[in-house]
């Protein structure tokens, strides 16, 4: 099994798209293969505004994903700090650098995300980070 940390915007290309990237994203998402491991910073990110709107089958596809997960990342003051250190490092957004802090805490074997290839999400050493966009699009 591949543990895999799946970013939010993973999570909301599949329940709102029919493109080739909602296709791309619930290539990961359907693996039997992988087991996910999230921050509760993804539930936040995603069902919320979903449910505040009633849109019952966006609400839907995110809790299925949720249900699925296999273990949470702590939210702690050390995550906070380690995330900190990697947005100073690598020019991570804040939320982009909890992510990948929870992903690594979590010891997940790669980080999906719907960042571009050359988003600094990408420059990060301690976990393999895959985008749904190809390399030059």
């Amino acid at each position: 099994m591949t543990c895999t940390y799946i970013d939010a915007n993973v999570v909301i290309a599949a329940a709102r798209g029919d493109d080739a990237l909602a296709s791309r994203a619930l290539t990961y998402l359907e693996d039997p293969q992988r087991t996910f491991v999230p921050s509760i910073f993804v539930r936040l990110e995603v069902l919320p505004k979903a449910a505040y709107l009633k849109r019952s089958d966006e609400a839907a596809c995110y809790t299925t994903f949720l249900d699925s997960v296999r273990a949470w990342a702590p939210v702690s003051n050390a995550l906070l700090e380690h995330a900190h250190h990697l947005a100073v490092t690598h020019g991570l957004s804040a939320l982009n650098a909890i992510h990948v802090a929870a992903a690594i805490a979590l010891q997940a074997d790669e980080l999906i995300t719907a960042e571009r290839p050359e988003k600094p999400m990408h420059r990060v050493i301690g976990v393999r980070v895959a985008s749904l966009f190809p390399p030059g699009t």
